[in-house]
């Protein structure tokens, strides 16, 4: 399972829902994928979940600590990643 979604950069605009990993032998699963960032908001709101503090404090793209930062406010959501660097993730979903 995966929290993938298309929206995130332009690189996962094709992120399939279900996906065969013939290298690994196994099956990638992004429930998802076709989800926006509204989708995700309006998910949480109406079922009351949680959010992590880290949102609160401008981490809106996690990844590990070495290469996620906190974002500025209006800046791109995946800014904090890899900051300093033209690469937008790690590249282990792609």
């Amino acid at each position: 399972m995966a929290g993938l979604k298309r929206v995130d950069t332009p690189e996962r605009t094709g992120a399939p829902v279900v996906r065969w990993e013939p290298e690994k032998c196994l099956v990638k699963v992004n429930p998802i994928a076709a989800w926006t960032d509204e989708d995700v908001g309006r998910y949480v709101e109406e079922r009351g979940l949680a959010r992590h503090s880290f949102n609160a404090a401008g981490y809106v793209s996690i990844g590990c600590a070495p290469t996620t930062r906190p974002i500025a406010p209006g800046e791109d959501p995946r800014a904090g990643r890899w900051p300093e660097s033209d690469k937008t993730g790690c590249g282990l979903h792609l």
